[in-house]
């Protein structure tokens, strides 16, 4: 049974769109998905379902959330394995903790056009870096992410699709968990 990781978007940011975890849970649960974990508040959702198109999943997500909580979430979803992917494709291996390096990842929806790529990488500077590839955009923040130009908004604006942002130690965090560890 295929190990899905849903990464909600703009939940509980600023008292918008409040959801708890037990009820995030149990919705997910009412969907017939099995062995349902939050990681956080910012909605991550590692689940096991049977099907097998993960933009059906996300699809059929976007649906009930809408339905039993009454406003829209974008919904960016991935397999345990592309996960992995994620993390062992990184441009940035090796990181400066001394410099307050930060490495971010952005999970696109959908791929973003090699014009609205280009438009993006107009963008590039000294304080912060980003490297798109397919459906990731990989970001080495070397202030703070909050002071970054690369936020999540952003990043949507100029790709022109939906996204969601998440740290690289959640990444790592979500692999785990799916894994079966604690």
């Amino acid at each position: 049974m295929p190990k899905y990781i849903a990464l909600l978007r703009g939940i509980n940011v600023s008292g918008q769109k409040i959801i708890k975890m037990d009820k995030l849970r149990s919705i997910f649960e009412s969907m017939d998905y099995k062995n349902v974990m939050t990681y956080i508040q910012s909605g991550n959702v590692i689940f096991d379902c049977e099907e097998n198109d993960p933009a059906d999943v996300r699809d059929r997500i976007v649906n009930e959330l809408k339905v039993q909580l009454t406003f829209d979430i974008p919904v960016v979803i991935r397999t345990l394995e592309e996960l992995h992917e994620v993390v062992e494709n990184t441009p940035y291996q090796i990181v400066n903790a001394e410099a307050n390096e930060q490495r971010y990842i952005t999970f696109l929806s959908h791929s973003a056009t090699d014009a609205a790529i280009a438009k993006l990488e107009a963008f590039q500077n000294e304080v912060d870096e980003f490297r798109v590839k397919g459906l990731t955009v990989y970001l080495l923040i070397r202030k703070n992410y909050g002071e970054s130009k690369f936020s999540n908004n952003f990043i949507e604006k100029k790709l022109g699709v939906s996204a969601t942002t998440r740290n690289w130690e959640t990444v790592n965090k979500l692999i785990q968990l799916a894994e079966g560890g604690s």
